[in-house]
């Protein structure tokens, strides 16, 4: 899995290309532990996202929560297996995904 991350002001884009599963999620979660300190808003850009698993689900689950306390997280370019995905977790529910 490819991440560019992208700081501009307190807002942080995270664009994630490949796949997000139990192999590559950990790489992720450390990416993101301190990276969103001091950020109000965070976008995930998923257009080259190509499978989420269980454990990526949790990564953005987690960041999802970090950010309820701090500013705002939002989902962008979803492709529609991913969408699929989120639909079946009732993730839909959870995330703000545009």
């Amino acid at each position: 899995m490819n991440i560019v991350k992208t700081l501009e002001d307190n807002k942080l884009t995270v664009v994630l290309e490949g796949r997000l599963d139990t192999v590559t999620s950990p790489q992720l979660e450390g990416e993101l532990r301190s990276a969103v300190n001091g950020i109000s808003e965070l976008i995930f850009d998923l257009g080259a996202l190509d499978y989420v698993s269980s454990a990526g689900l949790r990564v953005l689950l987690s960041a999802q929560k970090v950010m309820n306390k701090q500013g705002s997280m939002t989902i962008r370019n979803v492709k529609p297996e991913i969408m699929d995905i989120f639909d079946v977790t009732g993730f839909t529910d959870i995330l703000n995904i545009e």
